[in-house]
């Protein structure tokens, strides 16, 4: 597969600027160049079938930094014979948005529509998002909006609505590859790097092929004789931080990741992305909490040493603080994959919070409740209640729930770990209840 960037120039077009940056010089001429995103140009992609038909809808391009969403954005515009309007949200607000839209107008009235491209448009507010509308449905902008925030939580439900979410992926390293191939050509001379060094290269570039075009730019300007090896390499460069963003996306995408590879069971996975999250920056008190909760919800009574396990981690990170700290934390995710599993505490919570909302104020049976003065007497309270030590068994078989309340089931445990034990319980409590039941009755 081919990459974002990888094409020559196109017969006849002038010589390029070598004063410009790596980046813009080797930047595709049309969208047919435009590849490491084939799902959504191909043919049966969603931007190919539009072309196709000879109609392009307004969009919002949601992908990482450095994937193609400026250059697409410019050469939808080539492809279709639109007026091709770039704004930042960063950089603008109303005034220029009016002054943009007035030109947009006057365009239209001479014939040819306005492509308007809005780079960050999830900086706009939702009083700026808003004003986009009109313009999109009389047809004055198409507008084609760039974000590497997830629309949804981002972006006005009356502008999405609106427009096509365009999802772009990251690069691969194949694609990477295929850039720095490019660069070579246009550069004309290969990358001063061994095998292992120009892998870690692209690597650095963590998927963004503007970063990657820069830290080849870099590497070119090296004078060096020979070709440098991974240190020679990584004692030159700083590798690129990670794309983290603690209170955004990526935050949420990697804790979902986390909590589901350990409710899946799979110690390696959840290790990684426990590791991604921390070379991201984020809290290790955070993930304590957050691996408690998962302690309590997908572990449950199946192993009730979990929960303790966490506390206790969660305890030596207070202490020992980081580094050290941080690894009491790995070993808690590592005991929760692999200790069994169990909802059923978590899924009976939940159903009587439902129950308890549903059956409103309905008050405990009389016989269930204390009656430390004379009238709370004559009104029955305590009347016939059972002591259970006095029973056979310890355990009397009375009804605890309101009267006149269907008696629900609420926790149904599982066959698996300690919880194995429980159920035994639970199903012998339950024989022996209907046998007092019985016994009563006659």
């Amino acid at each position: 597969m081919a990459d974002l960037f990888d094409t020559a120039p196109p017969a006849g077009e002038p010589a390029r600027d070598k004063t410009r940056p790596l980046a813009d010089r080797i930047r595709p001429a049309r969208l047919s160049d435009v590849v490491g995103q084939d799902k959504v140009l191909g043919p049966d992609g969603p931007l190919g079938a539009m072309l196709g038909a000879g109609s392009l809808s307004s969009l919002i391009l949601w992908g990482p930094p450095g994937v193609g969403k400026t250059t697409i954005a410019r050469l939808l515009a080539q492809e279709t014979d639109l007026a091709f309007v770039q704004i930042s949200a960063i950089f603008s607000g109303v005034p220029e948005l009016r002054k943009v839209f007035d030109a947009a107008r006057l365009r239209r009235q001479q014939g040819r529509g306005t492509l308007l491209f809005v780079d960050e448009i999830h900086r706009f507010n939702k009083a700026q998002q808003d004003s986009f509308l009109p313009h999109m449905e009389d047809g004055t902008i198409t507008l084609v909006g760039a974000t590497t925030e997830n629309p949804s939580f981002e972006l006005n439900a009356a502008l999405l609505s609106r427009a096509q979410v365009i999802v772009l992926e990251r690069l691969s390293l194949a694609d990477l590859e295929r850039l720095t191939q490019r660069a070579e050509q246009e550069l004309g001379r290969p990358l001063p790097l061994a095998a292992e060094a120009r892998d870690r290269l692209l690597e650095m570039a963590d998927g963004d092929g503007r970063a990657a075009l820069n830290l080849i730019e870099q590497v070119m300007a090296w004078k060096v004789a020979g070709k440098l090896d991974t240190d020679q390499l990584s004692q030159r460069l700083m590798r690129r931080a990670a794309k983290y963003d603690k209170s955004g996306d990526e935050h949420y995408n990697l804790i979902s990741a986390l909590h589901k590879s350990v409710r899946g069971s799979d110690p390696d996975a959840a290790l990684y992305w426990f590791a991604r999250m921390l070379e991201g920056g984020e809290d290790p008190r955070y993930l304590a909490r957050r691996i408690t909760r998962m302690a309590v919800e997908d572990i449950g009574l199946a192993d009730p040493a979990a929960q303790r396990h966490c506390l206790d981690a969660w305890a030596l990170y207070e202490r020992l603080g980081s580094p050290e700290g941080e690894l009491a934390l790995a070993q808690a995710v590592i005991y929760l994959a692999l200790a069994p599993k169990s909802n059923a505490g978590y899924v009976a919570y939940k159903g009587a919070r439902a129950l308890a909302r549903q059956s409103g104020s309905q008050m405990p049976p009389a016989h269930i409740l204390n009656a430390p003065t004379t009238l709370m007497k004559d009104q029955g309270y305590g009347a016939g209640y059972a002591y259970d030590h006095d029973a056979e068994d310890g355990f009397s078989g009375q009804d605890y729930f309101p009267e006149g309340m269907k008696r629900p089931v609420l926790y149904l445990p599982v066959e698996r770990g300690f919880e194995r034990d429980l159920k035994k319980r639970v199903e012998w409590f339950a024989g022996l209840r209907q046998k007092r039941r019985t016994e009563g009755k006659a």
